[in-house]
């Protein structure tokens, strides 16, 4: 899935492109410290939720985001 497909696919799941951008971040952090922690041996983020040829954390979390692995919470925002 190219990060574009993923961008579209997460603009309808997402509401909009603030909460696609701000979910997305969010996630791209949780997997950048889950990536920074590895060594550690403490497991206190969640790994990638979808294979990616991707590198980028950001894009890691805009294919999540299409793939509907996560999702928005309203109710947190």
């Amino acid at each position: 899935m190219s990060a574009n497909t993923a961008i579209e696919e997460g603009l309808l799941l997402a509401g909009g492109r603030f909460n696609l951008v701000v979910l997305a971040s969010r996630r791209a952090r949780q997997i950048n410290a889950y990536y920074n922690e590895l060594g550690g041996g403490v497991g206190h983020y969640v790994p990638p939720q979808v294979h990616s040829l991707s590198r980028k954390p950001l894009t890691i979390g805009f294919e999540e985001i299409a793939a509907e692995k996560v999702v928005f919470d309203y109710d947190e925002a």
